[in-house]
């Protein structure tokens, strides 16, 4: 099998073949936040178990809140809805405060829990390990909460949309 030409030409590095195939990945839209506060967006939030309750998500290793992730007793992960994007490019911006304008509450640890998302919950860092260039973070969840009545905010390509269920095509 070889990858289609239109995809990346066969001379491109691994790094951008990966970023060029990954551009076709659908993915949820988060904010991680850990006391400080600090928090950004994260498209790399992924459950781990079931059975204890694990949940990950990676960061660059130098991102200016990779500090703070890394000593971070606890983090919060906040699901967004369609219609906040700006709450996305927010918490993606680098040399800006992030939470400047956000609503959000203290939780327990001191976590921020933003307000207005879909979903959230908080979770107990079990393993924080560098894997390449990235943070990779595995956490315990303690606790989640949201109305859950918001259709999804999904990043692909580069941009933001939103997720429409396709027709039922049984019997």
């Amino acid at each position: 099998m070889t990858a289609a030409p239109d995809l990346a030409p066969a001379w491109a590095p691994p790094s951008e073949l990966l970023r060029r195939t990954l551009r076709r990945h659908a993915s949820g839209v988060t904010v991680v936040t850990v006391p400080g506060p600090a928090g950004f967006t994260a498209t790399s939030f992924t459950s781990v178990s079931l059975e204890p309750a694990l949940v990950s998500f990676c960061l660059s290793s130098t991102a200016s809140t990779a500090p703070a992730v890394r000593t971070a007793e606890v983090f919060a992960v906040h699901v967004l809805g369609a219609g906040q994007e700006d709450l996305a490019r927010a918490f993606a911006r680098s040399g800006a405060d992030r939470f400047a304008g956000v609503d959000w509450t203290p939780a327990a640890g001191g976590v921020p829990l933003l307000a207005g998302v879909p979903a959230w919950l908080t979770a107990r860092p079990e393993l924080i390990r560098e894997v390449g260039d990235h943070l990779l973070v595995v956490g315990r969840v303690l606790d989640a909460g949201g109305p859950a009545d918001a259709a999804p905010l999904i990043h692909h390509d580069g941009g933001f949309g939103t997720f429409a269920a396709l027709p039922d095509r049984e019997g």
